[in-house]
């Protein structure tokens, strides 16, 4: 069961788009991400989500900062597929974050990543979306993982994967497929690059791999930190 973990719809690119292309690659579904720091856009990812099967989780945000946080997750988590909160670091580490632990959700690190923030909040499981910028030494936070999303959104056609294969396979090495996934970052490079063209790039940075390896990049880890498996 092959996972997108990382796509952001918008009313331009909407589900029923993403849908028959997972289809004709043989994926099974993906992770909705708010692409933007927006309790609105949560709730309109969260009503398509009901709508389309294939969705089967939802990353959203809320104000780490606001005292009214529990009424808000309270209410994301009335639907079945809120999965956790997505947050755009400044430096600062918000101690709201015991409150997206305790209630067992994740946290999406959108930008901003710095090891005090596994280090601080060891019970909640973490991935960095900032790929390039998570030093190899955090591997040793078992609570970490890294989310390799966006390789081609700022070079749709004109990409190489030795630019970033270097990279993607030293994390590979650090952390295992058990703890990295792949997100297609599908629409930000469009209409310039395509969705098969950010897994092509994708699946040339990792080189060949066991079926089991790539099974868990492809969806099996995604799976997994999300709560999907059932």
């Amino acid at each position: 069961m092959r996972l997108d973990a990382q796509q952001h719809f918008t009313p331009e690119f909407l589900p029923s788009l993403l849908h028959p292309i997972l289809k004709r690659n043989r994926f099974d579904g993906s992770v909705a991400v708010v692409p933007v720091p927006s309790v609105d856009q949560t709730r309109w990812l969260l009503a398509h989500a009901l709508e389309y099967d294939f969705i089967q989780g939802v990353v959203g945000w809320a104000d780490l900062h606001d005292p009214h946080l529990p009424a808000v997750l309270d209410e994301y988590q009335r639907h079945p597929k809120f999965r956790g909160v997505r947050w755009w670091f400044d430096g600062g580490l918000p101690p709201a974050l015991d409150e997206v632990a305790r209630r067992h959700l994740t946290l999406d690190v959108a930008a901003g990543f710095s090891p005090a923030i596994p280090e601080a909040f060891p019970h909640l499981p973490i991935v960095a979306g900032d790929w390039s910028t998570v030093p190899l030494d955090c591997a040793r936070y078992p609570n970490l993982y890294v989310k390799v999303a966006g390789l081609i959104t700022s070079s749709p056609g004109r990409w190489k994967a030795a630019d970033f294969a270097a990279g993607v396979r030293a994390l590979l090495a650090a952390f295992g497929p058990e703890r990295i996934m792949y997100g297609s970052d599908w629409p930000a490079y469009l209409p310039e690059g395509t969705w098969k063209e950010a897994l092509a790039a994708f699946t040339q940075s990792i080189g060949a791999q066991t079926l089991e390896t790539r099974e868990l990049l492809l969806g099996a880890t995604a799976r997994r930190f999300y709560g999907l498996e059932t």
